[in-house]
């Protein structure tokens, strides 16, 4: 798909926390122009400096972007795309979680199919410039044959009863949690560097009482040639970094012929098999903001592939595959089995 107009007309809808990492992205971006925002409390637009809107459906009518970038939670996102599509928007960026369910993402995905519209979700984790750096090592065969990969999520952030509340407090609401809102980040990331895993084995847990969904668990992937990924989350623990929310965790990728690490800073060191000895191959992250400017990665590489026509990574069909793995998991902890996914 390729849209002409150069730069690309965006909107956004909505203005909770974690809009405020894709306003500045937009701000920055030379290819895109910010030109409306919407929110129920058109209060909180107020220092966009953009004609702000309550009614999604008015501002579309008003300005026509070429793309729309919904920051709203699951519960919203098929009636906004549903406005969207009926107003004749040709692009869409979406927040996840995407959608409420599984059913409700297909059926969603599959009328913006039918009307021409693509939607990318806006999952960001795959963005974060570690695990670029770590799907070329991997390209260039610098650790030989991957046999293992592990991912050691501890944020430090869910012990006790005000845990969540400042920041995010409907975390404290979600049934389904640490998979459903946190692991799916990591799902996908293993899908961009190992491809898509052939079964599942979950064994989750819930440590806080005051939350409402697990907090904790070990989900491990089987992926061809024998590779494994395991996903190890607890939220209640930390990790070795001044900014937990930098990484959110440690990893290891181990090879034949030697083992790729990434620290809790963001940066990357490579480990020659029989070796004592280490070499950085990515610098510890000097990015103040979320996640290593993933948010803005993640956009500029929707407007590229609007404005030249390079290719997509994430749109709604391809996502469906992240939501059929994750509804596998929950079905894995509650049978306690492993779970092949081809037959899912």
């Amino acid at each position: 798909m390729t849209l002409a107009q150069d730069p690309l007309r965006v909107a956004c809808l909505g203005a909770g926390y974690f809009s405020q990492f894709h306003y500045e992205s937009w701000a920055r971006m030379a290819r895109a122009q910010l030109v409306a925002a919407c929110n129920r409390d058109i209060g909180k637009l107020a220092e966009k400096g953009v004609p702000a809107y309550s009614d999604l459906g008015e501002m579309l009518r008003r300005h026509q972007p070429d793309l729309l970038d919904i920051i709203l939670p699951p519960v919203a996102h098929a009636t906004a795309i549903r406005t969207a599509i009926a107003q004749g928007i040709r692009a869409i960026i979406c927040q996840k979680p995407f959608c409420t369910s599984l059913a409700e993402a297909q059926s969603i995905a599959d009328e913006a199919a039918a009307a021409g519209v693509t939607i990318v979700v806006h999952e960001n984790f795959r963005f974060q410039p570690w695990y670029r750096h770590i799907r070329r090592a991997l390209d260039d065969g610098l650790i030989g044959s991957v046999q293992q990969l592990t991912f050691r999520l501890r944020p430090g952030d869910g012990q006790g009863p005000r845990a969540y509340l400042d920041r995010q407090p409907y975390f404290q609401r979600m049934e389904r949690f640490l998979v459903h809102e946190t692991a799916v980040h990591w799902v996908d990331t293993f899908r961009y560097l190992l491809g898509e895993p052939l079964s599942v084995y979950a064994d989750l847990r819930r440590l806080n009482p005051a939350i409402a969904g697990e907090d904790a668990g070990y989900i491990l992937f089987e992926h061809e040639n024998g590779a494994r990924a395991l996903f190890d989350g607890n939220r209640h623990l930390d990790h070795a970094a001044d900014n937990l929310r930098c990484t959110m965790g440690e990893a290891l990728v181990e090879g034949d012929e030697g083992t790729l690490g990434l620290c809790g800073d963001g940066s990357v060191f490579h480990r020659a098999f029989g070796s004592t000895s280490t070499a950085m191959l990515l610098p510890a992250s000097t990015w103040q903001g979320f996640g290593g400017d993933c948010v803005h990665a993640l956009q500029s590489h929707v407007v590229k592939a609007l404005l030249d026509g390079t290719a997509l990574e994430n749109t709604a069909q391809d996502y469906l595959s992240v939501m059929r793995i994750e509804d596998a998991i929950y079905r894995s902890a509650r049978e306690g089995r492993k779970l092949k996914l081809e037959s899912m």
